[in-house]
């Protein structure tokens, strides 16, 4: 899971990247997904050394990110009906939402494996 971490980190990052450039630089929130990245990323190095920790950082993290993009999801229709306001705030928003939605389940779904083996070996 800690690279996993790392990955989703890295992806994020890239996206970021992506859709400030893509705006021009207009606007740096357009680098959002950038700076949940790299605190993913982080996380994922402390996971390399503690496990527990780092993971449930980047778990929480990754929540912040699940509601805070959940606004620009919401706008999807408008996007379809060619009427959003920021067409690629909402694309960059949605693509971050589904990634860490992902994260967040193979995240948990692990912890519980990894809890159900404690159990067995003690």
């Amino acid at each position: 899971m800690p690279r996993t971490t790392i990955g989703t980190g890295a992806v994020l990052i890239v996206m970021g990247i992506i859709a400030y450039i893509a705006t021009a630089f207009a606007s740096w929130t357009a680098l959002i997904p950038a700076i949940l990245g790299l605190i993913m990323l982080i996380c994922g190095l402390i996971a390399l050394k503690n496990a527990k920790v780092g993971l449930i950082i980047a778990l929480v993290v990754a929540v912040l990110g699940i509601l805070g993009t959940s606004m620009n999801v919401m706008q999807l229709g408008e996007l379809f009906a060619g009427d959003a306001e920021r067409p690629a705030a909402v694309i960059t928003s949605t693509l971050t939402f589904i990634l860490l939605i992902i994260y967040v389940i193979v995240g948990i779904r692990s912890m519980v494996t990894a809890r159900r083996q404690d159990s067995i070996q003690a």
